[in-house]
């Protein structure tokens, strides 16, 4: 794995490997339990790129801490207006609206994948997306630690009867430049009589450990896809793997005082 800074973090494998010797050795051939096993939990934090023992999962000293989706309707591309605030929205912000389309998905970059595409991948492309919706906090005037579970919480309108809406924590380095963090997808059925009000739905993310340094950004990008580390939705209902007729779908998500969208990020005081 190489970090933005060029840096490697070590030999992540055979780290993440070493603590089951002598676990092995201590069940299987009666020997001491090695110091290094005294810790029930061992977590990799980036950003601070290191190594950390803990005593539990999730950290009992994490504070879940709401960060509020925010825009006055174009929160399109990181050219929009989103913003991502700890205060909640006021009353009366417009949603913001995207076209999905599954015959044209939003390319995965970074993440859990198999061979080279995975880890840690610029997001520019993705950002760029009109069908993409970017939420930003200003820029940072400490660090931030977030270290445990993530789930996002969205208020939501589709017109398909069955679509995915997808989430992903994004790190914004001081240059601009945008590398994910976490990322989690949703796939359900709205039916017809719940299309025409705001639906509240749960994402929840891969488990994380990042510090965001003072001076970077909070970001979350909004979707309906994820491709390939997703299949597509073809937002018909019907069976996805002989889905011949995708169909577009029009997706909105709302942030106001009745319908707070927001990312719930464990925050662990430095």
């Amino acid at each position: 794995m190489r970090f933005p800074d060029g840096s490697t973090g070590g030999e992540y494998r055979p780290a993440s490997l070493a603590p089951s010797l002598p676990w092995f050795d201590h069940h299987l051939l009666g020997r001491a339990l090695d110091k290094s096993l005294a810790a029930p939990v061992r977590i990799y934090v980036m950003g601070d790129n290191k190594w950390r023992e803990e005593q539990e999962w999730p950290l009992a000293r994490a504070r879940s801490t709401p960060f509020y989706l925010g825009s006055g309707g174009r929160a399109n591309s990181a050219g929009g207006d989103g913003r991502l605030a700890v205060t909640s929205p006021a009353s009366g912000e417009a949603p913001d609206s995207f076209n999905y389309d599954p015959r044209g998905p939003v390319p995965s970059r970074g993440g859990a994948m198999l061979t080279s595409r995975a880890g840690i991948a610029l997001q520019g492309d993705v950002e760029a997306r009109p069908d993409v919706l970017v939420y930003s906090t200003p820029a940072l005037e400490e660090d931030l630690e977030v270290t445990g579970p993530v789930s996002a919480i969205l208020y939501v309108t589709t017109t398909a009867p069955n679509t995915d809406f997808s989430v992903k924590l994004v790190d914004v380095h001081p240059n601009g430049q945008a590398y994910n963090v976490s990322d989690g997808i949703l796939r359900r059925a709205y039916p017809d009589n719940a299309r025409g009000a705001p639906t509240e739905i749960t994402v929840q993310l891969w488990p994380t450990s990042m510090v965001f340094h003072r001076g970077h950004r909070v970001r979350v990008e909004v979707s309906s896809s994820n491709y390939p580390r997703y299949d597509r939705n073809p937002n018909t209902g019907r069976d996805i793997a002989t889905e011949t007729e995708p169909r577009p779908a029009r997706q909105t998500v709302f942030h106001s005082a009745s319908a707070p969208s927001r990312i719930v990020l464990p925050v662990i005081a430095r």
